[in-house]
């Protein structure tokens, strides 16, 4: 088999096509882990997965495939298209999109002839408690006579409150849209049962996309309403997103939100270099079942020389689709510099300078919003640590620190999320005498391989010495996270991409 064959490039334009998820197509899953049989369960569930894993791909495949078969209603909300509304904006939006998606808001007749039913009812108060909540209309009704008489009304109930100070008004207003969805959260869940029973579905699932775009510091009450909204129903709750973004808890006086196995069961997607064997075991897996969907057979031995494949694994992070993005432009470097028979590790670094950390800081910026310039100043810290100062790739955190500086620690998961840095051991010892335990790190590998950086160790950390212990690793530098604290807080502006690529290695 050689890299030009037309069974590789029916192959690569496989790849490419599942790479395009949309919510009325049926995306290319491959399930090598079991997934769809654990989505499939009667629970309330969590899917963590870093950009990339598979959480979109795995919950559109199964609305669109297996819930037919299993006699499920899909209830599907891409969080994306709401991130931006305010709080409890959002929650009532949410609540809509569940009941507009029951077959009782389609029945038109009930509306034309005026006798509407419970979740037409509920849809049409709620669309009108939205609109009621734009705090615009406050302002501008307090320039005019410095008093506002607040609220709305609902149901026939009317609710007013007057303020002298426009923050006051919109909390006050604010305050009543969340009183009026806890007065009628029962009267939601009634409704939404008694439109399931008038169905034959046996139950629906509620898939929840990108949770983690929701504010952060409003997670906690989002997730909280819509689990005591579905508990106890045939209504199960659904919700993909990124661990080290996402906020299921929190405690003020009383809990606010869920508790992971206790109220809502995890689904991890994630597969990093911990283990590089599990990790390339699933993406081989993986490989070779879409390249059976074009006739061909084994490509991990087909079509990669001795370490390209391992290479491969490592570049990715042992992220799926950054795996198969760089599979892709290395099948064509390799036959832009003439090379047929296989792909090398060469051919591997020069397509993964192309998922470069630009992309990814790219996504970080997107996604973290408030968070991100503290992201980015740990980042660049990192850099300038490991890279200029300590000449290594790979470095230690002190789990003693984890505890006193759990901000500064907190990022560090985040980098992780966001695939700037992979962690290769999270339990080790140190070498040279140093007490406590540590946490291992890399950065990734797009920011020292391509082009090759002069002077700088690369740990090679899945390759293991007499006594099993990951070599370089325990002589990696330590970081100290109180020295990220302290560049969370500074005032180090410059760009990331300057500092990537101004940076000296002399020797």
């Amino acid at each position: 088999m050689k890299l030009n064959d037309t069974k590789v490039k029916k192959l690569q334009n496989l790849i490419r096509d599942s790479f395009r998820i949309r919510p009325n197509h049926d995306p290319v899953y491959v399930d090598v882990s079991n997934h769809l049989e654990r989505l499939g369960s009667r629970q309330h569930q969590i899917i963590f997965g870093r950009r990339g894993s598979g959480k979109s791909c795995l919950v559109v495949h199964f609305k669109n495939k297996e819930c037919k078969k299993l006699n499920i209603l899909p209830i599907y909300i891409d969080t994306d298209e709401i991130k931006r509304l305010g709080y409890p904006d959002i929650l009532i939006r949410l609540i809509l999109s569940v009941m507009e998606k029951t077959p009782a808001a389609k029945k038109r007749f009930r509306r034309i002839i005026g006798r509407k039913n419970d979740i037409q009812k509920h849809i049409d108060n709620l669309r009108k408690l939205l609109s009621q909540a734009e705090n615009r209309s406050v302002k501008k009704e307090e320039k005019q006579d410095s008093k506002y008489d607040g609220g709305g009304s609902y149901h026939g109930f009317r609710a007013g409150a007057s303020k002298s100070y426009s923050t006051g008004q919109i909390s006050e207003f604010q305050e009543w849209k969340l009183d009026t969805l806890e007065r009628y959260l029962s009267d939601y869940k009634q409704s939404l049962v008694d439109a399931l029973d008038k169905t034959n579905f046996s139950s629906s699932f509620v898939f929840l996309d990108d949770y983690y775009l929701i504010k952060r510091d409003k997670q906690p009450d989002v997730i909280d309403y819509l689990h005591r909204l579905l508990r106890g129903t045939n209504y199960y709750l659904k919700v993909g997103t990124v661990r080290h973004r996402t906020e299921y808890m929190r405690n003020d006086g009383q809990t606010i939100g869920v508790e992971l196995q206790e109220d809502i069961e995890e689904i991890n997607l994630d597969r990093t270099l911990e283990d590089l064997n599990s990790t390339s075991t699933y993406i081989s897996q993986m490989l070779n079942s879409l390249a059976e969907k074009v006739d061909l057979k084994d490509p991990v031995t087909e079509l990669f020389n001795q370490q390209a494949f391992e290479k491969l694994v490592i570049a990715s992070g042992g992220v799926p689709r950054d795996f198969l993005t760089i599979f892709v432009d290395a099948v064509d470097n390799a036959l832009s510099v003439g090379r047929e028979e296989y792909i090398t590790p060469t051919n591997i670094w020069k397509a993964a300078s192309s998922l470069s950390y630009r992309k990814k800081l790219k996504n970080l910026r997107k996604d973290a919003s408030n968070d991100a310039d503290s992201l980015e100043r740990v980042y660049r810290d990192l850099m300038r640590f490991c890279l200029q100062e300590k000449k290594r790739t790979c470095f230690l955190i002190s789990q003693d620190e984890c505890q006193m500086h759990s901000s500064a620690h907190e990022l560090i998961q985040q980098l992780m999320d966001f695939k700037l840095l992979h962690i290769v051991e999270p339990d080790t010892s140190a070498a040279s005498g140093r007490k406590g335990r540590f946490e291992a790190y890399t950065l990734d590998f797009s920011l020292f391989m391509e082009p090759r950086k002069r002077n700088i160790t690369i740990i090679e950390f899945w390759k293991f010495d007499s006594g099993n212990r990951r070599i370089g690793v325990r002589e990696a530098p330590v970081y100290s996270l109180e020295r990220a604290s302290e560049a969370m807080q500074s005032d180090d502006n410059q760009e990331t991409e300057e500092l990537i690529t101004t940076v000296e290695f002399e020797e």
